[in-house]
């Protein structure tokens, strides 16, 4: 009940903060689950895959792929792809892809940081307006306008929190997506460095 009261004092402006909160924290469910089932998941991915495409066994290097998370779907991508350019082309290509995907909400959250302490403040300049028009009632009663400012102020500790929280919230999701990100780089670059080798085989 007291954090109804507290909702209803902060005025109008606490909604925007509050759906800021959910879409923040939405965000970050839907991001954990996604890099929990993108990351590598195969030891020595890239020594493996390299020799089944060596030993020309494609569909077992394909089946590997597909249980790698994101750096195994962008080879998968890439040996499809290979008819439409050379392999470093096309690894590389199916790499920014994958980093634009795996990298994909995260500049909402950035905005959210921005944004909920500008809508704290904003809600606290119109409930100090609101509070100072007290004086214009309450004549000779000074003291009237402390409540009201001290109800304005709940707007601003609303937005720094929610921007704490999506600031948390994106200081560790990108750490995560970077290192899937350095992952589907590393393994990229292995593959289209293997283009020559298996040349001169």
């Amino acid at each position: 009940m007291e954090f109804f009261a507290l909702f209803q004092k902060g005025g109008l402006v606490m909604y925007p903060i509050m759906l800021a909160s959910i879409i923040a924290v939405t965000i970050a469910f839907e991001r954990f689950a996604y890099y929990r089932k993108e990351r590598l998941q195969v030891e020595d991915f890239s020594g493996q895959i390299h020799e089944l495409l060596q030993s020309g066994n494609r569909e077992q290097a394909e089946n590997l792929c597909r249980m790698a998370g994101a750096p195994g779907e962008v080879i998968l991508t890439a040996m499809e792809e290979e008819k439409f350019g050379s392999r470093e082309e096309v690894v590389c290509a199916a790499a920014k892809r994958k980093a634009l995907d795996l990298r994909q909400y995260l500049e909402y959250l950035s905005v959210i940081v921005t944004m909920a302490p500008l809508l704290g403040l904003l809600g606290t300049v119109t409930g100090m307006i609101q509070s100072f028009s007290v004086l214009n009632v309450a004549d000779g009663e000074p003291f009237a306008i402390t409540g009201g400012v001290g109800e304005a102020l709940i707007a601003t500790a609303t937005g720094l929190l929610v921007a704490i929280l999506a600031l948390c919230l994106y200081a560790c999701l990108s750490h995560k997506a970077n290192n899937i990100i350095a992952d589907v780089e590393y393994v990229s670059m292995m593959y289209a460095a293997a283009e020559g080798s298996d040349d001169a085989h």
